[in-house]
């Protein structure tokens, strides 16, 4: 009798082996209140590595890390009328602390522009403190209705950046540097994902926002999700919280602002996107254990080897881990290995160690085979780059051979059931896209015909990318 699968297959259900792959590659555990979840530390070495890259990119378009507080006066998410409706429904309030009921309720914090526009009011008083781009790394609140770990949680870890410029071009400009350099180039060149970059309509914009920017990636199934966003806020919150500075001409004025972040949801894209049915795949240039070196057996001489060879591989810059749990059947650690996704395996044992070989065997690529131990380091690092490189063209294979160029409503609720539909935005306008709401089919994004983003909604030749999300 065949064994079962350790994993549903996706060809079964989709969504059930999502959930049996953060079980079984020890990802995550949903936590004790509905919504929120325990990430365990494998999965958080992932975020700790996106953290890490992210950060650096940050810091390059000149913003600096701050903190605010998570409680959130009631009265300032009511400053910004669109801001605060569409928030309400997913607000977690406080009423009652220290045995007492409280004189005005917080909020837990949902997002922070309301919070750090109070600040930002404090902070900036000419045109000589500006740009004031600042960023923090925070955990926020949204009562979920309908959760799933890492997609939709009703506590989740980002990035929000928010930053106050003299000019509506200056803002502008800034927001669309985070979108596309430090975003975008991170999904494709760190994540190996092929994200579309592209804007949204005003239906999907951010509440208080004038523009939203989008990165939507294609998973597994066809759906799309939202990878990050950026935001042109205009002056909406600075009237709302009376950020002005003295211009140089010597008139008052009210900034112009951006905010923009990316979140925990990255997890379930990169597993959603690169997992298979054996587990996940984890670009290299992401992962955090690249390359693991197993001994077959606990033989003194081959565990010398492997440890050896982590030593040698470790002093070359990659990120390896000995298995030398020898206690442990062979098989077991190998197939938990290949579950978390580690690129590359290297297996020695009694046979290879005579031959002067290990058995490399590719996670990403598929296949094994020896490989010399003189030469192994110089093999792993080119095994590595190329490994990283076929996930970003299979990204973009998926995507390229799943979405299609449709005219109707009904087209693109077909083209919807497998992966994505791309139409004429003036042909479907608000009107067509509130009819496919209607059939859980929404609009990702607008980009121009050669998939640039379009400078308006309006734009003559925008196309709308239509797709089931989650």
């Amino acid at each position: 009798m065949a064994k079962a699968p350790i994993l549903t297959p996706q060809a079964d259900d989709f969504p059930r082996w999502y959930q049996d792959l953060i079980g079984k590659a020890e990802l995550a555990d949903n936590g004790p209140v509905r919504g929120t979840m325990v990430i365990r530390p494998y999965g958080y070495s992932l975020w700790e590595r996106m953290q890490s890259e992210v950060d650096a990119r940050i810091k390059d378009a000149g913003a600096q890390n701050a903190y605010f507080p998570m409680f959130i006066p009631e009265n300032y998410l009511t400053r910004e009328a669109e801001h605060v409706e569409g928030f309400s429904p997913e607000l977690a309030v406080v009423t009652h602390g220290g045995g007492k009921k409280l004189e005005e309720p917080v909020v837990v914090r949902p997002t922070s522009e309301t919070i750090i526009n109070e600040y930002f009011s404090k902070w900036v008083q000419s045109y000589r403190d500006l740009p004031l781009l600042i960023n923090q790394w925070a955990n926020v609140v949204r009562w979920e209705l309908r959760p799933r770990v890492f997609l939709r949680t009703t506590e989740f870890l980002w990035q929000e950046g928010h930053t106050a410029h003299i000019s509506y071009e200056d803002a502008r400009d800034y927001a669309a540097r985070i979108h596309r350099h430090v975003y975008g180039e991170f999904m494709r060149d760190v994540l190996g994902i092929d994200v579309v970059l592209g804007r949204k309509t005003a239906r999907e914009r951010f509440a208080g926002a004038i523009n939203t920017l989008t990165l939507e990636g294609m998973m597994g199934d066809g759906k799309a999700l939202q990878m990050g966003t950026s935001h042109e806020l205009g002056q909406n919150f600075a009237k709302a919280f009376n950020t002005q500075f003295l211009a140089d001409s010597g008139e008052r004025e009210y900034v112009w602002q951006t905010s923009w972040g990316v979140s925990t949801r990255m997890v379930g894209g990169l597993i959603m996107s690169h997992g298979d049915d054996n587990g996940l795949r984890i670009p290299p240039r992401l992962a955090p254990v690249q390359a693991v070196v197993m001994a077959i057996k606990g033989d003194d001489a081959v565990v010398e080897a492997v440890r050896a060879l982590g030593d040698r591989l470790k002093a070359a810059g990659v990120r390896v881990v000995v298995d030398d749990k020898t206690d442990t059947p062979f098989g077991r650690r190998a197939v938990d290995w290949e579950l978390k996704g580690v690129p590359i395996r290297l297996e020695i044992g009694p046979r290879d160690l005579e031959a002067g070989t290990a058995m490399l065997a590719r996670r990403i690529a598929g296949g094994k085979s020896p490989v010399q131990l003189d030469g192994v380091v110089e093999t792993v690092a080119a095994i590595l780059e190329e490994d990283q490189a076929l996930l970003l063209a299979q990204s973009a294979e998926r995507r390229a051979a799943r979405t299609v160029d449709v005219t109707s409503i009904g087209e693109a609720v077909e083209a919807a059931a497998t992966g994505w539909g791309r139409i004429s935005w003036a042909d479907l306008g608000p009107e067509g896209e509130a009819k496919l709401a209607e059939q859980g089919v929404s609009v990702r994004c607008l980009v121009t015909a050669d998939g640039e983003v379009p400078d308006a909604d309006d734009q003559p030749g925008n196309i709308a990318i239509v797709a089931r999300a989650y």
